[in-house]
């Protein structure tokens, strides 16, 4: 009997150690995923507070909670179950999907560049202000919908080869970690001027002095956090193109530029990785800016208005298609 209860115990630590290992599998395949979608996580980060502005300060909160629970609605009961029977039936699919995530980044980068030089984001800030609350969280859900795709995908690839259950839990994991750090840093960007403005009204001479400092510094560092999410996205979706487009059997640009990586890799580990992120940042400027291009600058034909439509200035109506 004490032997049994020996052999006992000894499947039961065996079993606790199988647990222990799986978890910490578990988190550090979480960790990994989560590392390879930072670009895209501090662009949603830096996305997100824009659907704020000019909100009541005492409703910010509670429309970034109901972000975040769109968000998690996003990753978990859509695009998770899509992402695993398409590595289930068609893991050749995942290539050309996160493809094009990544073309719909450089997209998107390239776009705030041009908003950035031309001025067309003052006008974006000023309509989104304009808008209710609800369409608001609709809007801000949607365009988490798209980035929160790329993060699942980009996070399935690097466990593609493992368990069903092990990419289950780990996009579960993955998807919850990255919520809560996107809307929680969010949450307390939006709110650190507030608190900014209640620590200069106080009589202490350095809550004042920090209260002031919060306040005049939160529109520069949200301006940064702008500026490095426009970058990130040039640069992961860059990358993602030219990862694709290698492993779809274009090798020569991926090997040129992994060839300009070797060549300074003497200089340090940093030298090294600044030159492949450069040339995957321009390589998601340069495609990026024809899709802006094609979509914006591209003559459309004016689509017929209904007889007898005219304009504010009693001037005939013509509509775009």
């Amino acid at each position: 009997m004490p032997s049994g209860l020996a052999a006992l115990l000894d499947d039961v630590a065996l079993i606790a150690k199988a647990a222990s290992a799986s978890v910490d599998d578990v988190a550090a395949a979480a960790a990994r995923t989560s590392a390879k979608a930072a670009g895209v996580v501090i662009d949603d980060t830096a996305v997100t507070p824009r659907f704020v502005a000019g909100v009541t300060p005492a409703r910010e909160l509670p429309i970034i909670f109901r972000i975040a629970k769109g968000s998690v609605v996003n990753k978990i009961a859509i695009i998770l179950p899509i992402c695993l029977l398409l590595n289930a039936l068609a893991p050749w699919a995942l290539t050309p999907l996160l493809m094009l995530g990544g073309l719909y980044l450089s997209f998107e980068g390239a776009e705030k560049v041009w908003e950035f030089f031309s001025g067309h984001n003052e006008d974006a800030e000023e309509k989104a202000a304009a808008k209710d609350e609800n369409t608001l969280v609709r809007g801000a859900i949607t365009t988490d919908l798209i980035l929160s795709a790329e993060i699942m995908v980009i996070s399935l690839n690097e466990v593609a080869t493992k368990s069903f259950w092990m990419q289950l839990v780990v996009l579960i994991v993955v998807a919850f970690v990255v919520t809560a750090m996107v809307y929680g840093a969010v949450a307390v960007l939006v709110k650190m001027d507030d608190v900014g403005l209640k620590l200069s009204a106080g009589e202490n001479a350095f809550r004042k002095r920090l209260g002031h400092g919060l306040v005049t510094a939160m529109p520069k560092v949200l301006h940064t956090i702008s500026i490095i999410g426009m970058f990130a996205m040039l640069w992961v979706g860059g990358h993602i193109l030219l990862v694709g487009a290698n492993e779809l059997g274009w090798y020569a640009p991926y090997e040129l530029v992994h060839g300009w990586a070797h060549h300074v890799a003497h200089l340090g580990g940093f030298v090294e990785w600044l030159v492949e992120t450069l040339c995957s940042l321009v390589i998601g400027l340069a495609v990026g800016t024809i899709v802006v291009v094609v979509l914006h600058f591209t003559p459309r034909r004016k689509a017929k208005a209904p007889e007898g439509a005219h304009d504010a200035e009693g001037k005939p109506a013509t509509s775009d298609e």
